[in-house]
């Protein structure tokens, strides 16, 4: 019986390549290749899921065509000898055998080559020097170096590069490869006059500046032959004000539409945090961001094969996008990333055991440390040599387990515990699951966190564990039921600054107010300038009420800390068209019935805010006392404490500490 999506799972062919369906993963980079660019053991088991889970495509991210000159992450693959064929082999023959096409994204970073490990300049269009060198040149206490302008003999030295890369991958097996033109990489480099200064034959018109593009293309043709598909990555439009907008991309893909076999539309800019969010976007921007690019280059470009990408969120939205003709496949990563069988679980009707993306930037930013990507709500992504097939191992021994706490890290230990065979119990002291995710997911831009907290919920309610509600687990509850092993998910309580007036009746923790437990007046000050006192505010100020922060520290730094560079800019932008006042520099001294009394820590004097309600986001603190008192309810060793009882941190956190401790009971 055939599913509910058939626009998805409907079969394409292209160039005599089948398509299984029409879902690929978007290009992730695993950071899981060796020091030399290879393909590894890990790397192939990193994706072994991905294809297992029913994706037709599955493309690997910044594959560089040579990484002596053109390295901007940790451990990227390097296509620039034949010595990358053998371990690429291991790759392909992987995928093909669960169905799906492999397939590199083929790049050259140009003006993005990190000095820092390559030990030269960066190559590019013209010569300028970007932004994130002046950053690193700073950290590193060096002058910065500008990038080299390409000169002819460079230019068809790096079209051979792009062409030989892509010819070993079809040498390995591969049926197809993706080119990368867009998110400001070198072959955008040359199209967009953002970058391309030059007044040769590459440069000034826009003939000119894509003749790169279509060297490249022909040239990768030319050695790969008419049954090998090329898909292109573009930038719809930089964003940028003085870069490629959308109406000159579209004259960009008449010249190039002949060249290439599906056309894989992203929009932005790498390297600036302004434009990144163009296709790297989080949990505050709209679902199915870029899709309407993709939906008028389909119009314009009827018969060409178009991809849409960007915070297309499941297989729902997808079917919704390819059955309204906005585009011929749809592209995700991140959701893949969260749930690697949402394809599967879609196909056979089981959409609620679908494990949703939080868009919360966690895996992106893992690559920045660096370390191995991992998921906020996948405990097995870059695990999966510790976990082979994403399982947990069956417990030898099945033992009463109690959990003690139903938020994010109670209701992981949970479902993990049940995986390996243990008889659980959970305690949740409140009427329902979710502790503070509940909360935390009221605002009406969190839908994100809300379609996770409901799919933890549903899974702990599904589960064989005894969910036990309104009871406080003591330890002469858990001594009395003799449990073999115990996991402490008690969580962690909101920090109250301990000035006069802290307790009045008109004081409440911020996200009590965006849930809507307490009532806010029409004046409210917010304590703490880091992500959940700047959500509240926004909330606030879009009910139209009247709301200031005020935070001690003399910038946003903290909200950077909590919430990631990306997502901080983009509330701080939403602080700013909102007007919201942000009062730096400025700690609470007293709360009265009507205002609060600060100190101006940069005038050192006294100031007062009107306020009829006062509420606090100064941070949270691990209730470490509840979970010392519960230490000994099971033998030592068979104790954990897990997520904000051990620590205060983030749902990745939480997730993962709960996982690791249930996996091993």
């Amino acid at each position: 019986m055939e599913s509910r999506y058939k626009h998805v799972f409907e079969p394409l062919k292209i160039r005599n390549v089948v398509f299984k369906n029409r879902l690929e993963m978007a290009p992730p980079s695993p950071n899981l290749a060796s020091r030399d660019g290879r393909v590894t053991p890990e790397f192939v088991d990193f994706f072994r899921p991905i294809a297992r889970g029913g994706v037709a495509v599955i493309h690997v991210g910044n594959s560089v065509v040579d990484i002596r000159e053109a390295c901007d992450e940790e451990r990227q693959l390097d296509l620039g000898g034949d010595g990358c064929i053998l371990p690429l082999t291991r790759f392909v023959e992987m995928c093909h055998g669960y169905g799906a096409l492999a397939s590199l994204e083929i790049n050259h970073n140009g003006k993005d080559s990190q000095f820092e490990k390559t030990g030269r300049a960066a190559y590019s269009a013209s010569s300028f020097i970007t932004a994130s060198e002046l950053q690193r040149a700073r950290q590193t206490g060096r002058d910065p170096v500008p990038t080299i302008e390409m000169d002819a003999a460079k230019i068809r030295d790096t079209v051979e590069k792009y062409a030989l890369a892509a010819q070993r991958c079809k040498r390995a097996g591969f049926k197809m490869c993706m080119v990368h033109g867009g998110h400001g990489n070198l072959i955008s480099q040359f199209v967009s006059s953002l970058y391309n200064k030059r007044s040769d034959e590459y440069g000034g018109s826009l003939e000119n500046r894509a003749r790169f593009a279509i060297e490249t293309l022909d040239r990768i043709r030319e050695l790969c032959g008419e049954d090998f598909v090329i898909e292109f990555r573009i930038s719809a439009d930089e964003i940028h004000p003085v870069g490629m907008r959308f109406e000159e991309t579209l004259k960009f893909i008449e010249l190039i539409q002949d060249k290439i076999d599906i056309l894989h539309v992203s929009a932005g800019l790498h390297g600036d945090l302004r434009y990144m969010r163009n296709w790297w976007q989080n949990y505050l921007m709209a679902r199915m961001y870029n899709v309407h690019y993709a939906a008028d280059i389909k119009k314009a470009f009827p018969g060409l094969p178009v991809c849409a990408v960007g915070s297309i969120m499941n297989i729902q939205q997808a079917e919704e996008i390819i059955a309204g003709g906005k585009a011929d496949l749809v592209a995700m990563c991140r959701p893949i990333l969260a749930d690697p069988e949402m394809p599967r679980k879609y196909a056979l009707g089981r959409e609620d055991d679908h494990r949703p993306c939080l868009r919360c930037q966690y895996c992106g930013l893992r690559l920045i440390i660096p370390a191995v990507i991992n998921c906020a709500v996948n405990p097995f992504l870059g695990n999966e040599t510790e976990f082979p097939e994403c399982r947990v191992k069956k417990a030898d021994i099945r033992k009463r387990v109690a959990v003690v706490g139903g938020g994010p890290a109670g209701i992981q230990a949970l479902l993990t515990l049940c995986e390996r065979g243990h008889d659980v119990t959970l305690y949740e002291r409140t009427d329902k699951l979710g502790g503070h995710a509940a909360a935390g997911s009221a605002l009406p831009f969190k839908q994100d966190m809300r379609d996770y907290l409901s799919y933890l919920r549903r899974q702990a309610e599904k589960s064989p564990a005894r969910i036990i509600f309104n009871v406080e687990a003591t330890p002469e509850l858990l001594l009395r039921e003799g449990y073999d092993a115990l996991i402490i998910a008690v969580g962690s309580d909101p920090v109250f600054p301990a000035v006069p007036g802290i307790q009045k009746s008109h004081v409440h923790w911020a996200p009590e107010s965006d849930s809507g437990a307490v009532a806010v007046g029409e004046k409210t000050v917010i304590v703490g300038a880091g992500a959940v006192g700047v959500e509240s505010a926004i909330g606030l100020r879009r009910e139209g009420k009247d709301v200031r922060i005020i935070e001690m520290a003399l910038d946003f730094a903290g909200l950077s800390k909590s919430a990631g560079g990306a997502v901080a800019m983009e509330l701080t932008t939403l602080i700013e068209e909102l007007k919201i006042p942000v009062e730096f520099g400025c700690r609470l001294e007293e709360v009265r019935d009507d205002k609060v009394v600060c100190f101006d820590m940069t005038s050192r004097r006294t100031v007062e805010f009107p306020a009829d309600t006062v509420l606090t986001a100064a941070g949270m603190t691990s209730r470490s006392a509840v979970a010392d008192s519960l230490r000994r309810c099971a033998p030592e060793t068979e104790v954990f404490i897990v997520g904000d009882a051990a620590e205060v941190g983030t749902i990745a956190s939480a997730v993962r500490s709960a996982f690791h401790a249930a996996a091993y009971i």
